[in-house]
């Protein structure tokens, strides 16, 4: 395992952010991922992992103990079973699938970060979630200090949400399994409509892998979430807000805010989410309260491409980022009354 000390953490995140770890160890096997974290369990250090970076947000002053970057590899296809490896590059193997004319999660190419983090965060875009298609995750489990594997069944997977992320110090993802399809070279049903206007075709359609992977590349770079160092669009954790899922009762109380805002005959995004809850769109609600592409007043911004991104423009600090996070959920929230909950793990800092 490679270590170092007093270690810059702002190059193995997307925001580029971030203060330094006291030490920082890499590890490229699922025994060294093992050894590290026992390690530092047994010390009583604190811990934090990192895989692709794409979902965190550090503050300034770093972190106080160890840092695991896992950058284990991984890609194994038996029939149309796939597992990885967690440090494997999960757009590079959302990749390798589609080449292997495999159908399952073309859709969430362009996504950044490893594979491992996939489950904690149940990865989904453009009508696709990474539920629908794993079948088992391999942890270490910090309490029982075992391996342990968890069918789908018991990973409570939910919107952005999972039994991992729910218990951040007890699982240490190792490898991913998926169950993916042969439909001789065609996608899974296309389930979003924008993906389904932008092939020209109709919801529930099936069109060439190779197709469906290369739309929603395109969808994705027009709205700066494919990742690009030259473009500052993209040095973000993507859509940094879920969309908020409300009660009926809520979402009734929030449509008489927009009628009153924007007029009797607008129309919120409402959007099926169980019975008794609606779910609503977090990038309109930005929007129509007065956060525009490219608001902000210092080097931390919103997106020119897309609202739901808050962007480092070279030279922000975390906490630049959060004092633009704070002022987006507090003026949405007086607009709306809704209140936006962020998507990326935060280390050492809060909203």
């Amino acid at each position: 395992m490679q270590e170092l000390h007093d270690a810059p953490l702002a190059p193995l995140t997307t925001f580029r952010l971030g203060g330094p770890a006291t030490r920082l160890v890499t590890a490229t096997t699922d025994a060294e991922v093992i050894a590290a974290v026992r390690e530092a369990d047994d010390a009583g250090t604190p811990l934090l992992l990192i895989g692709g970076g794409s979902n965190l947000v550090i503050g300034d002053k770093g972190f106080d103990g160890t840092v695991l970057h896992i950058a284990t590899t991984g890609f194994s296809l038996d029939g149309t079973t796939l597992e990885l490896a967690a440090g494997e590059i999960w757009t590079d193997a959302v990749a390798r699938t589609v080449e292997a004319g495999l159908a399952g999660v073309e859709c969430l190419a362009g996504i950044p970060g490893s594979a491992g983090a996939t489950p904690i965060q149940n990865v989904g875009a453009y009508g696709q979630e990474v539920s629908a298609t794993i079948t088992e995750v391999t942890a270490y489990d910090r309490r029982s200090r075992e391996t342990v594997t968890l069918a789908n069944a018991d990973c409570a997977f939910s919107y952005r949400h999972s039994r991992f992320k729910a218990e951040p110090e007890r699982y240490v993802v190792l490898r991913v399994r998926f169950e993916l399809e042969d439909a001789a070279g065609l996608s899974a049903p296309l389930r979003y409509a924008e993906t389904a206007r932008a092939l020209g075709v109709e919801a529930g359609d099936r069109v060439p892998l190779t197709t469906a992977r290369e739309t929603v590349l395109r969808l994705r770079a027009g709205k700066g979430m494919v990742l690009d160092p030259e473009d500052h669009d993209t040095w973000s954790a993507g859509s940094f807000f879920t969309n908020p899922i409300l009660t009926d009762g809520e979402f009734a109380a929030f449509r008489s805010r927009v009628a009153e805002r924007l007029g009797e005959s607008a129309e919120p995004p409402a959007f099926p989410a169980g019975e008794g809850h609606v779910k609503t769109s977090a990038a309109w609600l930005i929007d129509k309260a007065g956060f525009t592409k490219g608001y902000g007043r210092g080097p931390a911004r919103i997106s020119t491409k897309h609202t739901l991104a808050l962007t480092n423009r070279g030279e922000a600090t975390t906490e630049d980022l959060l004092a633009l996070a704070r002022e987006v959920v507090a003026g949405v929230h007086e607009v709306f009354g809704v209140t936006l909950v962020n998507e990326p793990v935060t280390v050492g800092v809060r909203l």
